[in-house]
């Protein structure tokens, strides 16, 4: 039997860890800690029933990173594809009732929470997967007991799962969760749904796990309590001026007037609405890709995870949703990128070639990016991993 040790803890390869008696202390010596915060030892015992050792699953996520360092470009192209912008538009429709009083009481613009959704859960389709969910208090405990780096944040996040079943918001059965702990449609860890679920539909429970609309009328509420600014959009894809010396002003903050008295222009010559509204000038893909003018309502988005491209896979997708068109400056990618019916393509053709045995969904995610650079290295050309549309061209030769 093969096995991996990991953090001190013996992983087998059929993915169990072997109990281990310090875990199961652990677990028992953190009541008083939770109970100084108000835990009652009936939720601590409801919330840890059955846990009896470290999830590997968990460990293996939270050191491991993919091999594949994607680019700005592919994280856009991976999450707003026709598909995707399609299934937000009618999620849109029918969610439509909720999405007119979330927007009413939170000033929230609908495509931005429908984005999120989609970001966060696929609209809910990868809470159906239980490869995706761990019991959030198992998830947890792990991290808290063998992982250094996160402890005293998982320590936190768990006392705050702790109290959500206490709250009668969830059953200790229902707390599921990411590797991490962050739940339901819109993937809140622990404290934040503490700070900022809310109970829309009315049934007297935030259930983010189970009601759409209670998830979307949270996220929106944890926009506007930091600072979303309604009616204003996230920011603007910009054309700069010859001879703009890009690398000076790269992350510079000035009003809307003042980057424009500088030469640069909204792109497709369209005016700026306001022109005393502060922005940031950024280039998410290098100078040599688009430009962008960052307002308030983008950096308010990082609040949900603070990478530039999450806020900007966000902020456009929401764009796409609402009916608009693609960026127009190109990305320094250095080869041709393929459509989402190009993709299915690409992933027929290394399954027929014997590099790759999963679905054929024109989402090149990791299993994709592995075909693609095995197919590479057998056939001798340039191992990238990008599914483009030269490489399609060759296999196609095969």
């Amino acid at each position: 039997m093969v096995s991996l040790i990991l953090s001190g803890l013996i992983i087998s390869s059929d993915g169990e860890a072997k109990t281990d008696a310090k875990f199961r202390k652990w677990i028992k010596d953190f009541y008083p800690v939770a109970a100084k915060q108000g835990i009652k030892k009936k939720t601590y015992d409801q919330v840890f029933r059955g846990i009896k050792q470290p999830i590997p699953k968990v460990l293996q996520s939270a050191r491991y990173q993919p091999e594949f360092v994607s680019k700005i470009w592919d994280y856009l192209d991976q999450r707003i594809r026709e598909s995707i912008i399609s299934d937000g538009q009618k999620s849109k429709v029918v969610y439509r009732k909720w999405l007119n009083k979330i927007e009413e009481k939170y000033g929230v613009d609908r495509n931005i929470l429908i984005a999120i959704w989609s970001m966060e859960s696929s609209y809910g389709e990868a809470l159906k997967n239980p490869n995706n969910l761990h019991r959030v208090a198992g998830a947890l405990a792990t991290l808290a007991y063998a992982d250094k780096k996160r402890a005293k944040f998982a320590r936190s996040q768990l006392v705050a799962a702790m109290k959500i079943v206490q709250n009668g918001d969830v059953s200790a059965k229902g707390l599921m969760g990411s590797w991490a702990g962050a739940m339901g449609h819109t993937q809140f860890i622990p404290t934040s749904y503490q700070a900022w679920a809310v109970d829309i539909d009315g049934n007297g429970k935030r259930d983010i796990w189970n009601s759409p609309p209670d998830a979307l009328a949270s996220a929106a509420n944890l926009l506007k309590k930091n600072g979303w600014k309604t009616g204003k959009t996230w920011g603007y894809e910009v054309k700069l001026p010859k001879r703009f010396k890009a690398e000076k002003q790269t992350n510079k903050s000035r009003t809307i007037g003042q980057w424009r008295k500088l030469g640069i222009k909204r792109i497709g010559g369209k005016p700026f609405p306001r022109s005393k509204d502060k922005a940031v000038l950024k280039f998410p893909g290098g100078i040599k890709g688009p430009a962008f003018l960052m307002l308030k309502n983008f950096f308010v988005l990082k609040r949900y995870n603070n990478a530039d491209k999450y806020a900007l896979a966000v902020g456009h997708l929401a764009d796409r949703i609402r009916g608009g068109e693609g960026f127009i400056q190109p990305w320094p990618r250095g080869y041709t990128p393929l459509s989402e019916s190009e993709a299915r393509i690409l992933q027929k053709q290394l399954a027929r070639l014997g590099f790759y045995e999963g679905e054929i969904d024109g989402n090149i995610g990791s299993g994709s990016r592995a075909a693609i650079l095995a197919s590479q290295k057998k056939f001798g050309i340039k191992s990238d991993g990008y599914a483009s549309k030269e490489l399609l061209v060759k296999l196609k030769k095969k």
